[in-house]
C-alpha cells in the first residue's frame, strides 16, 4: 500500500517540547572563538559568531577504550559546540532486508545506540516528497518519505542525537546532476511550487514535532548547485522557494538551524557566487558537500568556507564526507570507489585511512575554519543485505528498496536510476562490516575529542605518479612514503619488478603501471613517457603563469578570473581558470614564445568549460582557438574549439603540421566569450615535433 506522511497513528509521542526537544537557547556570550584561517585573514571589524550549544542532552563524553586506533586529538572539540553527524538514511530499509547490527561486545542491538555511544550527536535523514511508483513500489535509496524519517528520528532522540532533515524537495535523488520537481509538483508555476514547498516543509516537521522528535538542522535542498531546485534552474526561483522552507522552519521549529546545501568546493569561486545570490535568503548554516577524491584540499576547503562565514555572518560545515576502509565489494554490486579511484587518494583504504580522513576534515573544520560547525559522514550504516548472490540480494534492493535504486525508479529518472539501478554501491565507506559487526574506526568520532596512542605501525604506501620524456635517461624512484598510523609519513626503499625503460620509451607516448614492494606492502608507480614538449609548465604546476603569458583588456575581479588555480585540474594541481559572473564575458589569450630549428610541429591543449551552473555556452557567443605565431606575431596556423558544459569534461584542440622556418615562434590559446556566467580551464599544452 502507498504510504503517505500522514500516518502517525501507530507513533508514540514522546514527551518533549520545542521541535521535540528540550533545546537550549543560543548562548549569548561570546565564547569559543574558531582561530582563523591563514587565509583569507578576517577584516579588522569582523568577529566570530558566538559558540553555540548544539547538543540539546547535555551529554558528558568519556573516552571510550580501544587498543587497536591511533587517534590524533582534535584541539578544542572537547566541548559540545561541535555537531559530529551520521547520515543513516537507509537503516530501516536495511532492517527489512534483513540486515542486524552489532555493539563492540558482539550484541545485537539498536544501530543508533551504537552510534550515539560512540560519540555521534546529529543524525541526518534525506526525505523525498513521494519515492513510490502508483503500485507502491520503492524506488530505493532507503524509500526515504517523511515517514521513515520520523521513525529514524524518534530512534536518534531516543539515544539523545538530534536530528538533521535534508529535505530533497524532489522524489529521489538531488544532487548537481538533477534537481527534478516531485510528481505532484510537476506543472506548477514557480510561486504555486514555493506555495506547495511551504505546506509540505511545515506539515512534516510539524509531523516530527508530534512524533516527539528533537530536530536541530532543517536542511533546504541537497546539493543545489546552480540555484538548481525541485525542477527550477534559476537563482531567483531558488530564493523563491527557500524562502518559503525557512518560514516554515521558523515557524515550527523556531530552535532548529536552518540550512543550505551545495557541493563541488574546489570550484570556490562558484561557492563564493552561490553564498553571494542567496544573501538575502534567511538561513544559519552554509553546507558543503566534501569528499576528499574530488573535492580539492583541506585549504581550499577552509579559505572557502572562511570567507562565506566572514562575508555574510554564517556558521558553515561540511554536510557530507567519506572514506574507504577497505577497496573490496561485499555485495556483489560494483562500489562508486573500488581498488582505483578516479581522483585523489589521501590515505590508505584501511580502518587507519578512513579515521585519519575523517580527523583531518573535523580539524579543518574546528582550528582552521571561520565560525565551523562540524561534520557529517555520509551513509556510514549502509552495507550489503548478503554475501550470498547477486541474485538474491537484487530481490531484497527491488522489495525493500535497500540499494541505491530500484527498477521502479525508472518511471522518475530513466536516464539514470532506469538504466543503472542496483545495490549500495559505498558499503566499503560504512563504519560497519557486511556482517553487521562495527569497525574499529567507529571509535574514532569519541577518540577525537580525546587522542588515542597505541604502537605507530604503517598502515601503507603511497603510489607514485611520474611523468617522463622520451628523449631522457630516467630511473624509477628509490624510495616511497610510508604513512604511519598516527598520519606521520617516511620515505622507505622500494623494489620495483623488472621493467625495461628503453623499451618503454621506444614505444613513445604511453603511460605503464609498475608493481613494486615496499616494507611488504603493494606499491605502484604510475610512469608516463611522453613525447619531448617544447613549451615548460605545459599543466601550470607551478602555480602560475610563468613563463606563460596571460594578456586581456579584461577589468579583473574577486568576480572576473582569468588565473592558474587548483579548481578543475585534468592533471596535477592546477590549470588555467577563468570565470566571471558579472555582465561581461571575457577575453584573453594565453602564450608561450620559445625558439626552435626549422620543422614541422604540432600543438595540443586540453579545454574544459560551460555557462551558468553545469549549461553549455552559446556556440555563437565564443570565439574559441590554438594557434601558433611567427616572430612578427602573425598566426601561421589556428584551430577552433567549441566549449560546451562541465558534464562533457575535457576536450582535447589538436593543430598539426605546423611548418616554422626557425626561430621564435609564439603558441598558446585565444578565448574569446561574450556571455556572463561563463567559466572554464585550460591544461596540458603539448608542442611536439612532428615525427
Amino acid at each position: 500500500m502507498k504510504k503517505t506522511f500522514l500516518v502517525l497513528s501507530s507513533l508514540a509521542i514522546l514527551a518533549l517540547t520545542a521541535c521535540g526537544g528540550n533545546k537550549k537557547p543560543v548562548d549569548p556570550t561570546p565564547g569559543r572563538t574558531t582561530p582563523a584561517p591563514v587565509t583569507p585573514t578576517p577584516s579588522s571589524t569582523y568577529t566570530p559568531l558566538p559558540a553555540i550549544d548544539v547538543d540539546p542532552f547535555d551529554r558528558t563524553y568519556v573516552k571510550i577504550d580501544s587498543d587497536k586506533l591511533y587517534v590524533n586529538r582534535v584541539e578544542n572539540l572537547t566541548d559540545q559546540n561541535y555537531i559530529i553527524g551520521m547520515d543513516a538514511s537507509s537503516v530501516i530499509a536495511e532492517e527489512e532486508s534483513g540486515v542486524k547490527y552489532y555493539d563492540f561486545e558482539g550484541n545485537e542491538t539498536d544501530v543508533f545506540k551504537v552510534l550515539s555511544d560512540n560519540g555521534i550527536n546529529y543524525i541526518r535523514v534525506r526525505v523525498w516528497n513521494d519515492p513510490f511508483d502508483a503500485n507502491g513500489h520503492g524506488y530505493g535509496g532507503g524509500n526515504n518519505d517523511i515517514n521513515r524519517a520520523i521513525e529514524i528520528g524518534r530512534r536518534a532522540t531516543q539515544y539523545n542525537m538530534s536530528l538533521l532533515v535534508d529535505f530533497h524537495y524532489s522524489d529521489f535523488w538531488a544532487d548537481p546532476a538533477k534537481q527534478m520537481a516531485p510528481k505532484a509538483w510537476a506543472d506548477m508555476f514557480t510561486d504555486e511550487k514555493a506555495e506547495a514547498l511551504y505546506e509540505y516543509t511545515k506539515t512534516s516537521l510539524q509531523a516530527l514535532v508530534d512524533a516527539g522528535v528533537t530536530v536541530g538542522m532543517v536542511q533546504l535542498g541537497n546539493e543545489t548547485n546552480g540555484g538548481k531546485i525541485a525542477g527550477e534552474v534559476s537563482w531567483n526561483a531558488f530564493n523563491k522557494l527557500t524562502a518559503q522552507g525557512s518560514k516554515a522552519v521558523r515557524e515550527v521549529c523556531p530552535n532548529a538551524l536552518v540550512a543550505v546545501h551545495f557541493a563541488n568546493p574546489e570550484k570556490n569561486q562558484n561557492m563564493l557566487d552561490y553564498a553571494k545570490r542567496i544573501s538575502s535568503l534567511d538561513y544559519d548554516v552554509f553546507g558543503s558537500s566534501y569528499y576528499p577524491y574530488w573535492h580539492g584540499t583541506l585549504e581550499n576547503l577552509s579559505e572557502t568556507l572562511s570567507t562565506i562565514a566572514e562575508t555574510y555572518n554564517k556558521r558553515v560545515m561540511v554536510m557530507e564526507t567519506s572514506y574507504c576502509y577497505t577497496s573490496e565489494d561485499t555485495d556483489f554490486n560494483a562500489n562508486t570507489i573500488g581498488a582505483t579511484v578516479d581522483g585523489a587518494k589521501n590515505f590508505p583504504f584501511s580502518i587507519h585511512g578512513q579515521t585519519n580522513s575523517v580527523r583531518e576534515i573535523m580539524d579543518t573544520i574546528v582550528n582552521k575554519t571561520t565560525n565551523g560547525l562540524g561534520i557529517c559522514y555520509w551513509e556510514g550504516t549502509w552495507i550489503s543485505v548478503g554475501t550470498e548472490s547477486w541474485d538474491k540480494n537484487h530481490a531484497l534492493w527491488e522489495e525493500f528498496g535497500s540499494g541505491w535504486a530500484s527498477s521502479y525508479a525508472a518511471e522518475y529518472d530513466p536516464n539514470d536510476a532506469g538504466k543503472f539501478y542496483g545495490g549500495c554501491v559505498v558499503e566499503n565507506q560504512a563504519f560497519f562490516d557486511e556482517t553487521g559487526h562495527p569497525i574499529e574506526s567507529l571509535k574514532m568520532f569519541n577518540l577525537m575529542r580525546f587522542g588515542n596512542e597505541i604502537e605507530n605501525k604503517v598502515d601503507g604506501v603511497t603510489d607514485v605518479e611520474v611523468v617522463h620524456y622520451d628523449n631522457e635517461d630516467f630511473t624509477l624512484p628509490e624510495t616511497v612514503n610510508a604513512i604511519y598510523y598516527n598520519n606521520e609519513r617516511k620515505a622507505i626503499p622500494v623494489t620495483w619488478d623488472a621493467f625495461d625503460i628503453e623499451a618503454a620509451k621506444a614505444k613513445g607516448n604511453a603511460k605503464y603501471t609498475i608493481h613494486g614492494i615496499a616494507d611488504g606492502y603493494d606499491v605502484y608507480c604510475k610512469l608516463t613517457i611522453m613525447e619531448f614538449n617544447y613549451v615548460e609548465n605545459y599543466s601550470f604546476e607551478t602555480g602560475a603563469y610563468d613563463p606563460w603569458v596571460m594578456s586581456t583588456n579584461d577589468t579583473l575581479s574577486s568576480s572576473h578570473i582569468i588565473k592558474v588555480t587548483g579548481e578543475n585540474p585534468q592533471t596535477g594541481k592546477y590549470a588555467a581558470h577563468f570565470w566571471t559572473n558579472e555582465n561581461v564575458g571575457v577575453n584573453f589569450e594565453v602564450a608561450q614564445t620559445v625558439e626552435l630549428k626549422a620543422g614541422t610541429y604540432k600543438l595540443q591543449a586540453s579545454v574544459l568549460g560551460g555557462g551558468n551552473g553545469s549549461d553549455a555556452i552559446t556556440p555563437s557567443a565564443q570565439t574559441v582557438y590554438i594557434f601558433a605565431k611567427d616572430s612578427k606575431g602573425n598566426i601561421i596556423a589556428q584551430q577552433s574549439h567549441t566549449i560546451t558544459k562541465y558534464g562533457d569534461g575535457y576536450k582535447d584542440v589538436k593543430l598539426t603540421n605546423i611548418s616554422h622556418s626557425g626561430g621564435k615562434i609564439t603558441v598558446g590559446i585565444h578565448i574569446e566569450i561574450k556571455e556572463a556566467n561563463c567559466w572554464g580551464d585550460v591544461d596540458d599544452f603539448m608542442f611536439n615535433a612532428m615525427s
